[in-house]
């Protein structure tokens, strides 16, 4: 069974060797949407392939740390890099340059590491990331599926080649969280309590 949750941001960027010379050359932004599919061949204990309310913790703070950020490839020019950081308390270094494609790919790798470090608690079975649609625009999407994340011919993505600033970090549940990532250490994702009204 397959499962989606969408999210949503908004990020600036410039997309360094593409075709247009408006992309290429100028910094620019849009409104990203991201759906993250889920499946799994059995339900949990509350007959679910994984609770929506699980993907508010780490993975939507994954995601939204591209909320109102610049994101550049790491190889773009150093002088661009530095005034990035130095004009934006939010910034994302990515190892690959930030086209719809290459964020497909990036949040898969991180979503899947997220899935493979959690301790699943309410009888979750075999949950696994189907793919990731990174739609750009409402009218352009990428889609990443596991042998596209792991694709060397589509530039290698490894997580300790993400960069988070600061401030990204600063506003995540666990700011320790993408250290936790890196370093292997197993989590419990539980809910993240809804408001009484």
């Amino acid at each position: 069974m397959l499962i989606r949750k969408l999210f949503k941001f908004e990020n600036a960027h410039i997309v360094r060797n593409c075709s247009s010379e408006r992309c290429r050359t100028s910094i620019h932004g849009h409104s990203y949407k991201v759906e993250v599919l889920l499946e799994a061949d059995a339900l949990d204990n509350g007959q679910m392939v994984y609770d929506f309310g699980l993907m508010k913790g780490t993975i939507r703070d994954v995601i939204d740390a591209f909320d109102h950020a610049i994101c550049f490839w790491d190889k773009d020019d150093a002088e661009y890099i530095r005034l990035c950081k130095t004009f934006s308390a939010r910034w994302i270094s990515m190892p690959v340059s930030p086209s719809a494609e290459q964020f497909a790919r990036l949040f898969f790798v991180i979503i899947d590491q997220v899935l493979a470090q959690t301790v699943m608690a309410n009888g979750e079975s075999d949950v696994r990331l189907h793919s990731i649609i990174a739609h750009e625009t409402e009218t352009g999407y990428a889609q990443a599926f596991r042998h596209d994340a792991y694709n060397p011919r589509m530039g290698e993505i490894q997580l300790s080649q993400i960069e988070f600033s600061a401030q990204c970090q600063q506003e995540w549940i666990d700011p320790e969280m993408y250290q936790k990532l890196l370093n292997g250490v197993k989590f419990t994702n539980s809910a993240v309590p809804q408001q009484v009204i």
